[in-house]
């Protein structure tokens, strides 16, 4: 991960502006000035025999926890985004930014039951992080949360007292909370914690059975991709030597903001994801470590 910039003028406090986009990224910044009206959708059935092969291996060195394929796809996606920096880049105030920080989001039910509350979970990797060292995040962080049924502090608190607030006066402060967003100057207690202003947001549909969905981007905040993750299923491939195979997959949804880079880098992007998955031994690399992937 580079070395973090010195703030500029025009540059954000969650990101430096980006001044060599193209003329049309500007353009539509401006025709398109809302996330939620540039959103690309992809979806992509992953082939993780191997990965899972070799997390079965992994977990029986270490019975107390386990590395699970979420956390996988977390740190493959992350390295990806650091491979690839253009899919840490937002568009806010009709302006494109670079974040400085890779920021993995996703949520984590307190509880599996209907009316249970939701946390918000931050992971931010460094550069010797391997997926032994954010597994023992996530897995950390999501038992914590799950210690109490009900928010305990941070944006989840800040969230709770918004929402007692009165109506009237609620859309006042929401109206005012989005201007600040637009310019850039929304204060630390509303944004650091916040899933609306991370790298990518994921959603591990899968423990809860469910498939792979579409997930719309949020207008308010920062984040331009979203990431839905689809049950473990079995599924028939032909391989590299022409024969078939049952191959353990899992479906993977990508929702982009189109304006911050074009499709042929977004679909480069996701074969970095495939060859990591291919090559899960690459995980347990620094995370600051290069995949080497050949994007002849």
């Amino acid at each position: 991960m580079a070395e973090k910039r010195k703030r500029k003028w025009g540059d954000r406090r969650d990101g430096h502006r980006v001044y060599d986009t193209t003329g049309l990224n500007v353009i539509m910044g401006h025709i398109m000035p809302n996330r939620a009206d540039a959103e690309v959708w992809m979806q992509q059935e992953f082939d993780i025999t191997e990965l899972m092969q070799y997390i079965a291996k992994k977990n029986e060195e270490h019975p107390n926890y386990k590395t699970t394929i979420f956390h996988c796809i977390v740190f493959a996606v992350a390295k990806m985004v650091n491979e690839r920096p253009k899919m840490n880049r937002f568009i806010q105030g009709r302006r494109t930014y670079e974040r400085d920080e890779i920021i993995m989001s996703f949520m984590a039910k307190r509880r599996f039951a209907d009316g249970a509350d939701e946390a918000f979970m931050n992971i931010i990797p460094k550069d010797d992080d391997t997926l032994d060292s954010i597994s023992h995040r996530i897995y950390g962080d999501v038992r914590e949360a799950r210690k109490s049924e009900h928010s305990t502090g941070g944006i989840d608190s800040v969230v709770d007292g918004f929402a007692k607030i009165p109506r009237l006066l609620l859309m006042v402060i929401v109206r005012i909370v989005r201007w600040l967003d637009f310019w850039g100057i929304n204060p630390k207690a509303l944004t650091d914690g916040d899933a609306n202003y991370s790298s990518v947001l994921l959603s591990n549909l899968g423990s809860i059975q469910c498939p792979s969905v579409y997930h719309h981007l949020n207008n308010y905040g920062t984040n331009s991709f979203m990431v839905t993750v689809g049950t473990i299923h079995k599924a028939e491939r032909i391989m590299p030597d022409g024969t078939k195979q049952i191959r353990d997959v899992v479906d993977i949804g990508a929702t982009l903001d189109e304006r911050i880079a074009d499709g042929f880098y977004f679909a480069r992007s996701l074969k970095v994801v495939t060859y990591l998955f291919d090559h899960p031994e690459l995980l347990d690399r620094p995370f600051a470590e290069p995949t080497n992937y050949d994007y002849q």
